[in-house]
């Protein structure tokens, strides 16, 4: 009997976390191959800091949403039951529901908009006490927008430019508001139809097409993201060529952008992270705006519409 409580304490024991490790809850939203480059450059400023499961320096517990909400809501809770240490959010969707769900533990975010841009920040105007990470504003779209006149000519008198944005998420709406005033500015016609999902995409898009736009602008929110494949399919068969703001959609075939590179978003964001691990708090931590941005184009997307991208511009290929 002795022998057999010994060894039923053994098990237990290694079936247990290892209580002084660094534990780490990372949360995505949906399944995306760009969204995928923020969490491997997260992953990789904390392994090069000296933080990695694959090292036993590190628990990790990694949690995709697939799209769904409610499961999103029940990883963030989770995670906190589990009393992570620390949890990092992709993109705002993971990062809105950690912070509507703890006050305490720390939340890293990427490919997220600013507090602000979020209505995440309280009836002062103060951000949550226990946000951290990297966070984008909109002032890159306006250079992003602004490319496509220089790009390529209308078909009439004045060039009309589609663009699709999700009425549900506060950053998407405020992206398309500020794109109508700037193309009012530019004296180009905006032609815009909002989603409220992804299933929504390939109809809304078909109405785009069929109003004979010259450009589409792949507005940078969740939806787009999740459908990407979708509009470009479409807008390549309809030769209608697709510009953005995020470089990680100009590798799955928009012709130029200028935005943050996705990656270096989330490998910043772990450079914070590693910080606030090796020395135990977050004091005098704040959110950070991303510093990484490029121009980028795609060699096979600006051959297909015979688009001349200017030397400044980076090939993504």
């Amino acid at each position: 009997m002795l022998m057999l409580l010994s060894l039923l304490t053994m098990l237990i024991a290694c079936g247990e976390p290892q209580s002084d490790l660094p534990s780490l809850g990372f949360v995505d939203a949906f399944e995306d191959n760009t969204i995928e480059k923020a969490k491997m450059g997260f992953l990789a400023a904390l392994k090069d800091a000296g933080y990695a499961e694959e090292d036993g320096t590190l628990e990790l517990t990694y949690r995709n949403a697939q799209g769904d909400i409610p499961t999103l809501t029940q990883i963030v809770k989770y995670l906190i039951a589990q009393e992570v240490d620390l949890m990092a959010t992709s993109p705002s969707l993971s990062t809105i529901a950690a912070i509507q769900n703890t006050k305490t533990i720390p939340i890293f975010m990427m490919v997220a908009p600013t507090p602000e841009l979020m209505k995440v920040q309280d009836e002062t105007g103060a951000d949550p006490p226990n946000l951290y990470g990297i966070a984008e504003n909109l002032a890159y779209i306006d250079t992003s927008f602004s490319i496509i006149p220089k790009l390529i000519e209308p078909k009439g008198e004045k060039l009309r430019i589609g663009l699709l944005y999700n009425q549900s998420e506060p950053q998407s709406v405020d992206a398309f508001e500020r794109l109508e005033g700037l193309a009012n500015a530019m004296n180009i016609e905006l032609v815009a139809r909002p989603v409220n999902a992804t299933v929504d995409v390939p109809l809304v898009t078909g109405a785009l097409l069929n109003a004979g736009i010259d450009a589409f602008f792949a507005n940078p929110d969740n939806t787009i993201f999740g459908s990407f494949e979708n509009i470009i399919k479409a807008c390549n068969e309809a030769e209608v060529p697709v510009f953005t703001s995020e470089a990680g959609l100009v590798d799955r075939g928009a012709v130029a952008a200028y935005g943050a590179d996705l990656y270096q978003w989330g490998y910043q964001a772990g450079q914070q992270a590693a910080a606030f691990l090796k020395a135990g708090s977050a004091e005098g931590m704040n959110w950070e705006m991303v510093k990484v941005r490029k121009k980028v184009y795609n060699p096979a997307s600006a051959e297909r519409f015979g688009i001349e991208v200017p030397a400044e511009y980076e090939s993504i290929k």
